[in-house]
């Protein structure tokens, strides 16, 4: 395994004659296992590299100061407090080795009688490291963080500039990707301009802040339906965001924006949600591998091994209905913990075990206030109000504790009554590599203090 250790640190995992069942990463997928699996039949070891579970369709409201980080995370150690012979360490997997059964970290080498793997997948820059350097990603809290800082210290910036053109870049915001995340970004940040940053920055003329989506598809959500992609682009143009459909990102140098089609826009600060790609962890045979996913069996199963499991975004789980694999949702990954965790111990025994079957229980995205749309397993849509309950109804269900179901609900009556987002902080200013002005605005404030 690896050669490298950190001193003095060790897994200190106690000896059990119980079968292990190691579970990498706290999505909803890992979760989900370890709630399934039951103390009496298993020693549970969970990794992952953060001590939260975090919900992730949450995230842009973050980022658009909406909520706060904690009210969409949960401290692991919190959630499976009461889970007998459960351990939890901060580590990640740096490799697997199969035939031996150990999973590698920098504090020692685990061994395991099952693993699962649900590590998801990364932002996809398609190669470009122009993007990747000066664009923001938004699948993790610091991500989330760091664009509410770009995002405050911007406007804070507007406000002591004279000059008209760079005022005009420093307030406009270019989303790379018009799925359910750019969607979503876009509907929050028009409703921050019409209601709250006026407020805020009053000698500010919010009438020139321009937000764009750049979409590589025809249309807007291109994994929902026609029907629902024609209704978010209404809502978002009657918002006044500005859309630009059969377009590609070309560049991006921190400054300009660069459109396959030769168009530039000036702007200070592009989000980039234009795609994921997996990154399966050292070590699995390259056999098991397809298209930067872990291949899996009717039962989640990676293909060609006898005890390691491949769950959510990283499986590669293809059927008559799915050739493709399964859609790169929360609900694949939940049902697919449930599952494994649920009849592993059956897998132990060699009993029968009925194959995963994916049930989708459809598909949504909010566009704003009462702006939502919602697309049903039988073919029928919704939007507007109605959709936008259902939106609500559903993601407060879904959040991992009841701490975080009343502070989400707490903080949206608040907004809504107010149309006043609170948390509007910049409590870690985020700094870019080339930003001379930011370093040295927080320098001095940090000698300030």
């Amino acid at each position: 395994m690896i050669s490298s250790r950190i001193d003095g640190l060790t897994l200190n995992i106690p000896d059990t004659n119980k079968p292990r069942v190691v579970v990498i990463g706290a999505g909803f997928g890992g979760l989900n296992t370890v709630h399934q699996l039951k103390s009496q039949n298993f020693q549970v070891v969970l990794l992952d590299k953060h001590n939260y579970h975090t919900f992730q369709p949450l995230l842009y409201q973050v980022a658009t100061a909406g909520l706060q980080p904690d009210a969409i995370a949960g401290p692991l150690r919190n959630v499976f407090d009461s889970k007998k012979d459960f351990h939890f360490r901060i580590l990640r997997a740096l490799s697997i080795d199969p035939d031996k059964n150990f999973v590698s970290t920098i504090a020692g080498d685990l061994h395991y009688d099952y693993l699962v793997i649900g590590i998801g997948m990364k932002t996809n820059f398609f190669g470009n490291e122009e993007i990747q350097k000066y664009s923001l990603p938004l699948k993790t809290i610091p991500d989330a963080i760091n664009f509410r800082s770009q995002l405050m210290q911007i406007m804070e910036w507007a406000t002591m500039t004279a000059d008209e053109a760079t005022r005009e870049k420093m307030l406009t915001i270019v989303i790379g990707g018009g799925g359910p995340t750019g969607v979503e970004m876009a509907g929050a940040l028009a409703e921050l301009r019409k209601y709250v940053l006026p407020k805020d920055y009053p000698n500010v003329d919010f009438s020139k802040m321009k937000i764009y989506i750049i979409e590589g598809a025809g249309r807007l959500l291109p994994p929902m339906s026609l029907k629902s992609s024609e209704r978010a682009k209404k809502y978002l143009e009657k918002m006044g965001v500005i859309l630009k459909p059969n377009e590609l990102v070309q560049s991006y140098d921190g400054k300009t924006v660069t459109l396959k089609s030769g168009e530039k826009i000036d702007a200070y600060t592009m989000i980039w949600s234009a795609g994921v790609k997996g990154e399966p962890i050292p070590g699995l045979k390259p056999e098991w591998i397809e298209r930067g996913k872990i291949l899996v069996d009717e039962h989640c199963k990676v293909k060609g091994s006898n005890n390691i499991y491949a769950i959510g975004d990283i499986a590669y789980f293809k059927s008559d209905k799915y050739p493709k694999g399964l859609p790169g949702v929360a609900q694949p990954a939940i049902q697919m913990g449930k599952y494994v965790g649920k009849n592993l111990f059956a897998f132990h025994n060699n009993q029968p075990v009925n194959p995963f079957e994916y049930y989708d229980k459809g598909s949504l995205a909010t566009v704003g206030r009462g702006k939502a749309v919602v697309d049903f397993p039988n073919g029928w849509s919704l939007g507007g109000h109605p959709a936008w309950w259902i939106w609500l109804f559903i993601h407060i269900s879904f959040l991992i504790s009841f701490r975080n179901k009343l502070l989400v609900l707490t903080n949206w009556i608040w907004n809504y009554f107010t149309y006043d987002k609170g948390n509007r902080l910049i409590i870690r200013p985020y700094i870019r590599k080339d930003d001379s002005v930011t370093k040295q605005i927080f320098a001095v404030n940090e000698t300030d203090q």
